[in-house]
């Protein structure tokens, strides 16, 4: 039986774009274009269509697959139910590929109608070094942006060069608003640009401190990538001819710090939560569900499993992720504003075992580098200095040493490693045979943990034991 799609009913015509979205990506459309297309209904929110922006070459057969569809394409969002809605999503108005059309992105940026950059650069994106927490201004894409101001290729050239011609057109203040998965990530978003307008251009700087706000904001809907028989799939189901579909699970969450210079979406009638303060609700989701998709990534991986929901049906995996919540983590999260903490990480327990979401654990394993640092260390630390059961992710530590050192699965199945931020460095340190070195890569500089006195013996047990017996013997060992 076909899904029945449901589509919009505003008159995409009269809709006008006064956000600019960098980084048009499978989650993006899940989640930002989600909530704005819903309020798209109402005729007093018009003027927020979304403009697309893609800066990459590897857009280049997403960005043509939207183009042909007038940027439109199909939603479907999974329930855990096994019940799923389709949805027809029209916000994104405009698409630009700044690779084909660098000069309409810095336009778009410096348009008074432009009110909103959002931002969907993954974790990696903001370029900040994992071990001091800066920018790096000696990026080779970052120095080009440096020198030939006019003609960028990084993000923070773009938006430094659209700023400019902003500021010299007298088009007024701009947000500009991260919807990436990091702790703080509208302070990590100033950061990054700021630093890199103060290099380029003191005067732009300036204007910048005073017209540019980055409010913080945390964001939560499981979205996986689409695969090519998931297109036929999602086609077949929906009835549908879609070049480029999504799917996602049924949880969505929004919660933005209400720091909006020029105006903004009433998006809180569609779903959204503003707040003063996004730390709480921050800290609840990276450290519950983001670590613990970490947590069930690399043991899952090598224990021959593929897909997340098949991973969290074994019993034994299961038993080890609500251990980790409970145990490792609750004490470290307090529940914002009328959670209910208990519920919450039951849903996470559920959302993870949807079978119609059945997403790839691949994409979790993928740049752990740029995620260990943000979803697991902050705890570690706090852990390692409160003398708490390190067991958990100690074997978590040394899964992952397995999964990048040997590149083989209990089963004897070999794999590739996606590893995009990691360094000559941290190659010598994996390929170490000495497990000790493992534990200085760039992923846990924010701590010493050669230092840790109860981590160490438990992390050189598990190394051994996991080259010895197999990941998912040792998981079941520490149960």
């Amino acid at each position: 039986m076909k899904t029945q799609v449901i589509s919009y009913r505003y008159n995409r015509e009269q809709i006008k774009p006064g956000i600019l979205h960098i980084g048009v990506g499978n989650f993006h459309r899940a989640h930002e274009e989600f909530f704005t297309n819903r309020l798209l209904e109402d005729p007093t929110q018009q003027n927020w269509g979304i403009c697309g922006a893609m800066l990459l070459p590897g857009d280049e057969h997403l960005y043509k697959a939207l183009k042909k569809q007038a940027n439109e394409y199909t939603l479907t969002v999974c329930g855990r139910d096994g019940k799923d809605e389709a949805y027809h999503i029209g916000s994104l108005v405009e698409l630009i590929w700044g690779v084909e059309d660098p000069e309409s992105v810095i336009t778009k940026i410096a348009d008074k109608n432009i009110r909103i950059i959002t931002l969907t650069i993954t974790e990696g994106g903001y370029n900040i070094e994992k071990a001091s927490g800066e920018f790096m201004l000696d990026d080779e894409k970052v120095k080009h942006d440096l020198q030939q101001p006019h003609s960028p290729v990084t993000t923070f050239g773009f938006i430094a060069e659209g700023l400019r011609r902003r500021k010299a057109a007298g088009n007024g203040p701009v947000t500009i608003l991260s919807c990436d998965n990091l702790q703080h990530n509208g302070n990590t978003a100033r950061k990054a640009f700021t630093t890199f307008i103060k290099a380029q251009d003191e005067e732009l700087a300036a204007w910048v401190n005073e017209n540019v706000t980055f409010p913080n904001s945390m964001v939560d809907r499981i979205t996986p990538a689409t695969r090519p028989d998931d297109i036929i799939h999602l086609n077949a189901k929906n009835g549908t001819d879609d070049a480029a579909p999504v799917y996602c699970e049924d949880f969505i969450q929004w919660v933005i710090e209400d720091k909006f210079i020029a105006g903004r979406p009433a998006w809180e009638n569609v779903g959204a939560e503003f707040t003063q303060d996004v730390t709480a609700y921050e800290n609840m989701k990276l450290s519950l569900l983001n670590a613990s998709h970490t947590l069930l990534s690399y043991p899952s991986f090598l224990s021959g499993y593929r897909k997340v929901d098949d991973a969290m049906h074994d019993e034994r995996i299961a038993r080890f992720v609500r251990a980790f919540m409970d145990v490792d983590i609750t004490p470290y999260v307090p529940a914002p504003g009328n959670t209910d903490l208990e519920l919450y990480k039951q849903t996470l327990i559920e959302r993870f075992g949807n079978r119609s979401v059945s997403d790839q654990i691949a994409r979790l394993c993928f740049d752990g580098l740029s995620k260990f640092p943000v979803y697991v260390m902050p705890n570690l630390i706090k852990m390692i200095a409160d003398h708490a059961d390190l067991t958990r992710v100690a074997y978590l530590i040394a899964a992952y040493r397995h999964y990048l050192k040997f590149k083989t699965d209990d089963n004897g199945a070999t794999f590739d490693v996606a590893e995009p931020w990691m360094n000559a460095e941290d190659e010598r340190l994996i390929n170490s045979d000495e497990p000790m070195d493992f534990l200085a890569l760039s992923a846990f500089r924010s701590t010493n943990l050669k230092a840790a006195g109860e981590f160490v013996p438990l992390y050189l047990k598990m190394v051994n034991s996991i080259r010895e017996q197999g990941a998912m013997a040792v998981l079941e060992s520490i149960l």
